[in-house]
């Protein structure tokens, strides 16, 4: 197979990261190697099931990966349903809540859809890390653990912070870069993917390659993605995430709820550069505005510059429905801009909610708010109601026990900032 030149390669490949690790020479060799083999290298990048979406702080890593495709080494998504079950200790001041099996795969079986979005689907190597972990006898993981010792487990950032501040660790906490490490040894890839909370994890398997007689990968961290407040890597357990599957109204009103100071980032780790004369031409419309102009990352990060110093409301609208644009459609992008100024600008409801039937006359707002899926939980259709954040036909709900009475006429039930519901009785005929 003929790859492009390695100086070329490692042009691509070093943008946008942080580390690579060893050091840069080592990946050097790799892709001198693979380009005189016409061998393509192994990339590897993991993602635990922990919660069964897909956001944009994954999509971070998953860009490099695609890059690494295009050059065209070979890409091998896990997807840590074993793993998952121990739970990731990274940056976590305590100890994280396990999963169980059922749930692990669960979460995981949308993953390899929506990291589709970005990797090629038919050239990407899908694997579930249960099937080589789950195998292991409790002798496996013994002669494992010979490998590491407590002290070099101490010198990982979050243990050590945890254990001078006499926070508990668990064992199996200890369990996890190792079993991680082992997904390395299983796939003897070339290099390994992750972000900068991974860096422990990620020379681990390195270490544990060379243990068992492969070649050390290469480790290469990407940055953490902030999310909507600004402040907390992205996560949907804070409720700053942007999601994959998000519809686009959702997912341009939280891209329009970023901070200023976040939208050079936003440009420079979401947004490829093909989709640059399409966000560009939406801020100011000139001669290349729709057009295939090819905007290299030197002049894009100039114009950037300018325009969020000069326009920032109209440079994150843009940026908005860039990202809408690429995750669902540019039709989608117009609808949703569309939708967000009829909302929040002209104070009016959307021109298209979907309707709910029901065969009751009359409904809890908290079981009805379940039902329409805009709660996941008791808990949390209580808290919207609290903050007062349910409003039916405009009428805010202030009683956690209010029943509302349905009729044929439809009601409007809005939740949150952005979710409409109408909801009425079946008709019968």
């Amino acid at each position: 197979m003929l790859f492009p030149g390695v100086q070329e390669q490692l042009d691509i490949i070093e943008r946008n990261t942080v580390e690579i690790l060893s050091n840069k020479e080592e990946l050097e060799k790799k892709l001198t190697y693979s380009v005189q083999s016409g061998k393509p290298l192994k990339i590897k990048f993991g993602a635990d099931p922990s919660r069964p979406d897909l956001h944009l702080g994954h999509s971070v890593v998953l860009r490099k990966l695609r890059e690494f495709q295009d050059l065209g080494h070979e890409a091998i998504l896990i997807i840590g349903d074993f793993t998952a079950m121990i739970g990731d200790p990274s940056g976590k001041s305590k100890t994280r809540p396990q999963l169980s099996a059922e749930e692990a795969r669960e979460n995981g079986l949308s993953y390899f859809e929506q990291a589709a979005k970005i990797l090629d689907a038919e050239k990407t190597i899908i694997c579930y890390n249960s099937d080589w972990l789950g195998k292991m006898s409790f002798a496996d993981v013994i002669k494992l653990s010979s490998h590491y010792t407590v002290a070099r487990m101490l010198e990982r950032d979050d243990f050590e912070r945890r254990y001078r501040g006499q926070e508990p660790i668990s064992v199996h906490e200890f369990l996890y870069p190792l079993a991680q490490g082992m997904d390395s040894v299983h796939l003897k890839n070339d290099v390994e993917l992750g972000g900068t909370d991974q860096k422990f994890n990620l020379l681990v398997g390195r270490d544990l390659q060379r243990e068992y007689g492969i070649a050390p990968q290469v480790c290469i961290t990407m940055p953490i993605l902030a999310g909507t407040d600004g402040k907390e890597k992205m996560s949907k357990s804070l409720g700053n995430a942007i999601c994959f599957n998000d519809t686009p109204a959702d997912m341009y009103g939280k891209v329009l709820s970023i901070p200023d100071t976040l939208i050079k980032d936003y440009f420079r780790f979401l947004v490829i550069e093909k989709q640059m004369p399409y966000i560009l031409g939406n801020i100011n419309p000139s001669p290349t505005a729709g057009t295939h102009v090819e905007i290299t990352t030197t002049v894009m990060h100039t114009s950037l510059e300018d325009l969020i110093k000069n326009s920032p409301r109209e440079t994150k609208r843009a940026l908005a429905k860039g990202i809408v644009a690429e995750y669902h459609s540019p039709g989608d992008a117009e609808e949703a801009e569309l939708q967000f100024d009829q909302l929040f600008i002209h104070k009016k409801a959307p021109d298209h909610i979907e309707l709910f039937e029901f065969d009751d006359q009359s409904m809890p707002i908290i079981d009805l708010l379940m039902t329409l899926g805009a709660a996941t939980s008791k808990s949390e259709a209580r808290r919207m109601i609290q903050q007062k954040s349910v409003l039916v036909d405009e009428r805010k709900i202030e009683e956690i026990t209010e029943c509302i009475e349905l009729s044929i006429e439809p009601k409007i039930i809005k939740a949150g900032k952005r979710r409409f519901f109408k909801v009425a009785t079946r008709k019968s005929f």
